[in-house]
């Protein structure tokens, strides 16, 4: 995912400057719709890759918190006075 950011900024500093007159739209104007198509796909690719980084690390968060909160409720329930009567009587 960074070398895909370090690819995408790379693309918007060069076409906006050292290649500027290799992309002239008014001479070249496949290669200007083409590099600058490529340029939206790598900037789009590191978008979704970003959201789909946040919503792996939300799921990963969730989990731990639910991992968290059951086992602090059976070391509750084992802990507490009548915990071996409701075993029991289960």
């Amino acid at each position: 995912m960074g070398l895909s950011l370090v690819i995408a900024v790379a693309m918007l500093v060069a076409g906006l400057t050292v290649l500027r007159p290799w992309l002239n739209p008014h001479e070249h104007p496949w290669r200007f719709i083409f590099f600058w198509f490529a340029c939206a796909w790598e900037t789009l690719l590191v978008l979704l890759l970003a959201l789909l980084d946040l919503l792996l690390v939300r799921a990963q968060a969730r989990a731990a918190k639910k991992a968290i909160r059951e086992e602090f409720s059976t070391a509750a329930a084992s802990d507490s006075p009548g915990a071996a009567d409701q075993i029991e009587q289960a």
